[in-house]
């Protein structure tokens, strides 16, 4: 493959990194609103999250096989149109005013983005040398961070900023019904344009479909995928991206309610919800310093060093009060940075054919973002907000564990 044509195509892989990163991170700023609309615990709320990330461990492995099947530009442009699909179901969850379909709407989006995202990580990874892949896979994932960093403070003002002053307890029937139609229309509208822009990136992306040049294999039967978890550090990388995943997700859908407290930030939803631009920021800028940093370092030991750093932060939010709280807990996206490229380079080194398999499984490991968040939900509900920290703060310890296995070459493992 030439030089140009390999930085074609990375321009594409980052366009998609961009698309799946922004439209993922749209969770933070729509969970706080169904929450408010339909009158729901930070447990039920969180089953945005559950919905979103539980296609992850359903379409992962069928995506792979379609990968091997069709290859991974045209498998990109069909999960790129399963994302549009998924916008366009926005439109009837929002006239019925149920939430039921708008996790409905959420699951067929995310089965698109998790097509999208068994192609970008090992595709990355194929368009360079094999000794710079956790560095160029850490820079792909900036223009992720570029995505998650622009969409939820855009939201925020659309979404957020929306929120009506009319308390939705105190109606009911038809009354009800026409309030949540009503609110949820500025929801429609932001998917719609979301969903214009995904169908144009689909068609680049079907047009450049023959500039990669693959041998299209017969997919592979789904216990030869998962056979892959019989060697140690694969499993155990796949282990930590749940549980990282799941951490990322649980701050990232609670941190809008929590900068509101009165203990921490206050103030109103659009306000908090703007803030979230310093944790995916954060999260943008750590990916591009990380892509450098990573070249010079070795791998386990810049994870080891973001993990404890991450522990530390929640420690210190769940301690103090005011700005130090609010501010400490913000700043886990810059620790976030380098974690899942890191972790994916660590996990699947020398899969060598079966990447693309690889990846299919590791990306099943995302539903951590399904999981783990109802668990913050549940101990927000039974405690408050400040000692739900511990749920993500336990996952960070399993990336660390696993960051210190991983220092040791894959011949003494």
């Amino acid at each position: 493959m030439g030089a140009a044509n390999q930085r074609d195509l990375r321009a594409f892989v980052f366009a998609l990194f961009f698309a799946f990163g922004g439209i993922t991170s749209l969770n933070d700023v729509l969970t706080p609103k169904l929450k408010g609309l339909f009158t729901l615990t930070y447990h039920e709320a969180m089953l945005v999250q559950s919905a979103f990330f539980a296609a992850y461990f359903i379409i992962s492995i069928p995506a792979a096989a379609l990968v091997r099947r069709i290859g991974y530009l045209r498998s990109a442009a069909v999960g790129l149109m399963t994302m549009t699909a998924g916008c366009l179901l926005f439109l009837p969850a929002s006239s019925q005013g149920l939430f039921g379909l708008f996790l409905a709407a959420l699951f067929v989006l995310a089965a698109g983005a998790t097509t999208v995202q068994v192609v970008a990580n090992p595709l990355i990874s194929m368009l360079g040398p094999a000794a710079t892949a956790s560095s160029r896979l850490t820079f792909a994932q900036a223009f992720n961070s570029l995505g998650t960093t622009i969409f939820p403070y855009l939201g925020s003002l659309l979404i957020l900023g929306s929120l009506a002053t009319v308390d939705p307890q105190r109606l009911a029937g038809a009354a009800l019904d026409a309030f949540r139609s009503a609110e949820t229309r500025v929801i429609v509208h932001t998917y719609l344009g979301l969903a214009l822009a995904l169908s144009v990136l689909a068609a680049l992306v079907w047009l450049r479909r023959k500039s990669l040049i693959e041998t299209p294999a017969t997919a592979a039967p789904i216990l030869r995928a998962l056979n892959l978890l019989s060697r140690p550090r694969f499993a155990f990388g796949t282990a930590c991206i749940f549980l990282y995943v799941g951490a990322e997700v649980a701050i990232g859908s609670l941190l809008v309610n929590y900068l509101m407290q009165g203990s921490v930030f206050g103030g109103a939803a659009v306000d908090a919800g703007k803030h979230l631009l310093f944790y995916w920021g954060g999260a943008m800028v750590g990916r591009f310093f990380g892509a450098y940093v990573l070249r010079l370092f070795p791998p386990g030991k810049v994870l080891a060093c973001v993990a404890a750093a991450a522990m530390a932060m929640l420690l210190t939010s769940a301690a103090s009060t005011g700005g130090v709280s609010g501010w400490s807990l913000l700043s886990i996206g810059l620790f976030n940075s380098i974690m899942f490229p890191t972790i994916f380079s660590l996990a699947c080194e020398a899969l060598g054919d079966r990447a693309a398999e690889g990846s299919g499984v590791i990306c099943m490991a995302i539903v951590g973002g399904a999981i783990i968040p109802l668990a913050a939900g549940q101990a927000a509900d039974l405690w408050g907000l400040k000692p739900a920290l511990a749920v993500p703060a336990c996952c960070y310890l399993g990336v660390f564990i696993f960051a210190l296995y991983a220092r040791r070459s894959l011949k003494e493992v």
